[in-house]
């Protein structure tokens, strides 16, 4: 905790004087155009990567950055997308996988997840993607876990009814923690992604 106080004092001194007349416009706007997926990992700064200034990316992040297909019942993941789309207008929709994921190399390498059945249950949600990227590895499973969750986010009805309008537009990225490159993903297979 010494660290956190530490960073809330520098950001108090030097970040939000620089910054000030931003931080009032968002106490009363809030207004981006991005709604960003991605991974929860620490090493993962949706902002940091994509050079963003507070109030233009809406963010969620999940575990291995996983988006349950829409199913009836109250979903913390869901209620966001829904957001996103129906309040705040949002026009674009990244989802982001990056190097190195826990999850996905725990599913890639078959780890023993049995004393973590929570982590086993929403692992699920990456059902797909392991089938389709069966043995290829942990980078060929990132990538598939990206699509496969673009394709359960076009479960969404806010989502499918912003697609059906082209009203929003879809990304997969794959971040590379140790180069900083991100690969934007093709259109295949992937109904609504952008080229």
């Amino acid at each position: 905790m010494p660290d956190l106080a530490a960073g809330l004092a520098r950001f108090r001194r030097e970040v939000f004087p620089a910054k000030a007349e931003l931080f009032a416009r968002l106490a009363d706007t809030h207004r981006p155009t991005t709604l960003f997926i991605g991974c929860s990992d620490a090493r993962v700064v949706p902002e940091l990567i994509t050079g963003s200034e507070p109030g233009e990316l809406f963010v969620i992040r999940t575990a291995g950055n996983l988006v349950p297909a829409h199913a009836p019942g109250p979903d913390g993941v869901a209620a966001g997308i829904e957001y996103a789309l129906a309040v705040l207008g949002v026009m674009d929709i990244v989802v982001c996988g990056h190097s190195a994921c826990g999850a996905m190399t725990a599913l890639a390498e078959g780890h023993d997840l049995g004393a973590l059945p929570a982590i086993v249950g929403w692992l699920r949600h990456a059902d797909a993607a392991l089938a389709r990227a069966a043995g290829a590895g942990v980078d060929a499973l990132v990538r598939a876990n990206v699509r496969a969750q673009l394709v359960n986010l076009a479960t969404h009805p806010s989502v499918a009814r912003a697609l059906a309008e082209r009203k929003v537009t879809l990304h997969g990225w794959v971040y590379d923690i140790p180069t900083g490159a991100v690969a934007v993903l093709d259109a295949d297979g992937v109904p609504g992604l952008a080229a």
